[in-house]
């Protein structure tokens, strides 16, 4: 499919061609799902921890006798009954990490490409570069594509990672610069407008 080409200016320069293999598929709803699930549930630390009654700093020492004060048994101050005392069955360190094959998390990613694309929400911007970091003209560039105020996804070739455009529009509260071997399925569901880079189309058309 051929969708249009736009300067920096916003304007359209010419067309390029998106392969259907990847922008055109059927979209598989639980595919989308399960790699969004993986990739939020990778993301968890899993360092949450409380501290139970063999824990707890104090004495081990019976507060007082068993029988005969009119107060309730007690064995110790570390009990979870009592103030300052140990959590029963909470939080414990663990490792959320989830796995997913290869071929669904490539099959959810053409999905969430081919949604944005039937949606209208796929911008493919000619290549451009910036002889200096300057967020005022990326600014600029989203102004001139009428997307200033939508979360933006910018999806640069793998050699831009660290390039003045990069550089130039990393600060901003609601765009997102990414590479294409970095790309993934949440970032693309995530957004509102998905920016490609003109180079970056056929890394995405060959990896994906």
């Amino acid at each position: 499919m051929e969708v249009p080409v736009y300067s920096i200016e916003g304007k359209e320069v010419g067309k390029i061609e998106l392969a259907s293999s990847v922008f055109e598929v059927d979209i598989h709803t639980h595919a989308v799902y399960l790699a969004v699930k993986q990739y939020l549930a990778n993301q968890r630390q899993g360092t949450h921890k409380t501290k139970s009654r063999g824990e707890v700093a104090g004495s081990t020492k019976k507060p007082w006798k068993q029988k005969g004060t009119g107060n309730a048994r007690a064995g110790h101050k570390r009990s979870p009954l009592w103030r300052h005392g140990g959590t029963v069955f909470g939080p414990q360190p663990r490792d959320y990490t989830q796995k997913l094959n290869e071929k669904v998390k490539r099959l959810a990613r053409r999905s969430a490409l081919s949604a944005k694309l039937k949606d209208n929400d796929i911008v493919v911007l000619e290549n451009f570069t910036f002889n200096a970091p300057k967020t005022k003209s990326f600014v600029q560039i989203l102004m001139n594509l009428g997307i200033q105020n939508h979360k933006v996804l910018f999806v640069l070739t793998n050699t831009d990672s660290k390039d003045n455009v990069y550089l130039s529009g990393r600060n901003l509260p609601n765009v997102e610069l990414n590479r294409v071997w970095d790309l993934n399925t949440y970032q693309i569901v995530n957004c509102e407008k998905l920016v490609i880079v003109e180079s970056a189309v056929e890394q995405i058309n060959q990896k994906f």
